[in-house]
């Protein structure tokens, strides 16, 4: 996608620095650099406070070129990704506001949204490119890698078309140096049959975060820990938060996770580490501290058990099992 926009070196490339290492690794292979901007403490996303700030305190907007730029590196910022995390979309009409001012373009990470919307509009409909996951974790899946590009432009979507399969049209006619990218047909046929069962599957996890919400509220728990949105009741319907993981935040995290795996339940830490502070991207020069939120997110959220099949007993037994911990 970011191929497509036509980023290379030199320039760089917003995103949060709290989500799995794809989102930033793909704009180092796309040649270009990660500019990370803290998230928010309630949804975990992409702040677009703190997005403005960035641009207002570290760039310049040259007029001659139309191109927003780093004082700090001199790189022109060619594009914005804001990743809906666990299934909860971005404030995406103030991050294009932003994207209009500035020139930017956005791609939307959409790897754990499919399905999910933000006032009546599906994620990857707002940005120039969309992106998804398959992986057989996500709320669609299939039995192996997969993925998807979605644009509105004829333009983009040409371009992802020849990249995806060598750079090739016709066939062994190359245009440009693209990947082996594309979708086998038993993975492609996987996902048709499973597609028309989509929204059902996402209105059953809304309702077991629901039930959690519940459980929360009778164990008397909701003060002792942050739940999502800390209140699904103010949820409309599943398609406001789909629910890809559910997240709570926690004190005494690993003891608690340590805890729930003596009693044979699974839970999973998304993400322990802020990817600013991964070795591999150590040349960038960031340090602990300068994205608080985002390394306070990091000690403190657990994701627990959900998957539409999860029933009323077992959510019960993992709320119980929580609340005899911290009393």
């Amino acid at each position: 996608a970011l191929k497509a926009l036509g980023v290379s070196s030199g320039d760089g490339i917003i995103s949060p620095p709290f989500t799995f290492f794809a989102t930033a690794g793909s704009i180092v292979r796309a040649g270009a650099t990660p500019i990370f901007v803290d998230i928010d403490s309630q949804t975990y996303n992409l702040d677009p406070i703190k997005l403005q700030e960035f641009i207002d305190t570290n760039c310049n907007f040259n007029s001659k070129i139309n191109q927003l730029i780093d004082r700090q590196t001199g790189k022109s910022i060619k594009a914005i990704i804001p990743v809906h995390l666990y299934g909860q979309m971005c404030k995406m009409d103030e991050i294009m506001e932003i994207a209009r001012n500035y020139n930017l373009k956005v791609v939307e990470d959409c790897a754990q949204s499919i399905g999910s919307e933000y006032k009546g509009k599906k994620s990857g409909s707002f940005g120039d490119l969309g992106t998804f996951s398959f992986f057989p974790t996500k709320n669609l899946a299939t039995y192996g890698d997969g993925g998807m590009i979605v644009t509105s432009s004829e333009e983009y979507a040409e371009y992802c078309r020849i990249f995806r399969s060598h750079g090739s049209k016709p066939k062994y006619y190359h245009r440009l140096i693209g990947i082996n990218s594309r979708l086998d047909e038993i993975h492609a046929a996987i996902l048709n049959v499973k597609f028309k069962y989509l929204d059902k599957w996402l209105e059953d996890r809304f309702q077991v975060a629901c039930r959690y919400q519940k459980l929360f509220e009778r164990y008397n728990l909701i003060d002792k820990i942050k739940l999502p949105l800390n209140d699904t009741h103010s949820l409309k319907n599943h398609k406001e938060h789909t629910f890809h993981q559910y997240v709570i935040y926690v004190e005494d995290r690993d003891r608690l996770q340590k805890y729930l795996k003596e009693n044979e339940i699974g839970t999973n830490i998304y993400y322990p580490l802020c990817l600013h502070l991964q070795e591999c991207f150590k040349y960038l020069g960031y340090k602990e501290g300068d994205f608080p939120i985002a390394e306070e997110a990091s000690k403190h959220v657990l994701a627990i058990p959900m998957y539409p099949e999860l029933t009323e007993e077992k959510q019960e037994y993992v709320v119980s099992k929580i609340s005899k911990f911290y009393n």
